[in-house]
């Protein structure tokens, strides 16, 4: 299965290219520059320019004693690069039956909405059979629409997973929340999933009253039903559907995937007749440049706490194909303030080192082949105003 091309085939307009070839958009003269040293060795292929007293460039090597400042990010350990053969995606719905002896082909878009940690992004992943989107149990983790997409008999499911819904403070809380909405005005019918364990909050119920208003097809899912006895359930159900007119109603763990088969052939079922609308091996629209960013970022999401997350974002600025079929990438990790670059940066490098490790592992994973991850810390003051930033993210700058 293939994880690209990168645009909504629906639309038909140019600047599809993934705009991490456009060149590289670090060359702000005012951006501290935390780069590789030529004195590096393999990082001097890096940004360069950096201070050799004060490198933000993780090498990656665990074994690698230097008690220095050096921040290296080459997660290149030898035993680690084995292919063990392991496929992760799982080709749902395929079998040796030719799609077209199963009736008319089928394609559609379901928009996957819901309040913060709901668990979409979990029920995108479980429903294509891959991971096509980050997950971590911080909230407002997905910045922006991922596109997942199942195929199930002769339909094609398009899934997407948008961010989270809440009450906006910061302009890219708005462009987030603005960028979830959009997604389900745009869909074919709109799923509604609703944590079972917190019920009907302040957040969900204002997206209950939104949706009221939305002439589109809603499905309501009750997720994480394993934690929750029945009797609270059905009285959730009864809840949610006397405020809103759901065709249907789906009580899913997303985690264990209890549900989500019924729940798939809901789907498949209900988009309209129609034409593919991509390749039949296809999982996702994402490149793959950004896919390897967001999951740098999940690491970030993971291993670090309160505040700092949400100030750094990850971009891939360099992607080479290299001889034996390994793949050398160079990420940057931009912050807002110095104080939280050496946060990233850790003790002696061992946090980057560890978000590193973890990134270039599961990017190795999906790729099938060796990676060597270069991995640079940089402040970029207010990067969270800057329209380009928005625009690699592909959200869109709320005035």
């Amino acid at each position: 299965m293939t994880a690209n091309d990168g645009r909504d085939p629906r639309e038909d307009e140019p600047g599809d290219k993934d705009p991490a070839l456009a060149g590289d958009p670090v060359a702000a003269p005012d951006d501290e520059d935390t780069s590789a040293s030529p004195e590096q060795g393999d990082d001097a292929e890096g940004d360069g320019g950096g201070d050799p007293d004060d490198e933000d460039d993780f090498d990656g090597d665990p074994d690698d004693d230097d008690d220095g400042d050096d921040e290296a990010d080459d997660a290149d350990d030898d035993d680690d690069e084995d292919d063990d053969g392991d496929d992760e995606e799982d080709d749902l719905g395929e079998d040796d039956v030719d799609p077209a002896a199963l009736g008319p082909h089928r394609a559609g878009f379901v928009a996957l909405i819901g309040a913060p940690n709901a668990g979409k992004s979990t029920l995108l992943n479980k429903l294509v059979g891959a991971k096509v989107s980050i997950v971590s149990h911080k909230v407002q983790t997905t910045r922006a629409i991922m596109r997942g997409i199942a195929m199930r008999a002769a339909s094609q499911v398009i899934f997407v997973d948008t961010p989270g819904i809440f009450a906006p403070k910061r302009r890219l809380d708005r462009a987030m929340v603005d960028t979830a909405w959009g997604g389900a005005m745009d869909a074919d019918m709109i799923a509604l999933l609703v944590d079972a364990r917190k019920g009907i909050d302040a957040e969900v119920g204002e997206i209950l009253d939104k949706l009221a208003d939305l002439k589109r097809p809603k499905i309501l899912i009750l997720n994480k039903i394993d934690t929750v006895k029945r009797d609270s359930l059905l009285a959730l159900a009864s809840d949610a559907n006397q405020r809103v007119d759901f065709s249907a109603t789906f009580m899913v763990s997303a985690l264990n995937g209890s549900g989500t088969e019924d729940l798939l052939d809901h789907f498949a079922a209900a988009v309209p007749e129609g034409p593919w609308l991509y390749p039949e091996d296809q999982i996702s629209d994402l490149p793959m440049r950004m896919l390897a960013a967001e999951i740098t970022r999940e690491k970030v999401f993971l291993r670090l706490h309160d505040e700092l997350p949400y100030s750094s974002t990850v971009e891939t600025e360099q992607w080479k194909d290299m001889k034996g079929n390994a793949a050398r990438i160079e990420q940057t990790i931009y912050v807002e303030r110095e104080s939280q670059r050496k946060i990233v940066l850790g003790k002696g490098g061992q946090t980057i080192k560890a978000i590193s490790m973890a990134a270039r592992q599961e990017i190795q994973d999906i790729l099938e082949r060796p990676v060597h991850l270069f991995l640079f810390v940089k402040v970029r003051e207010n990067w969270a105003d800057d329209p380009e930033r928005y625009r690699e993210m592909g959200l869109n700058f709320p005035r």
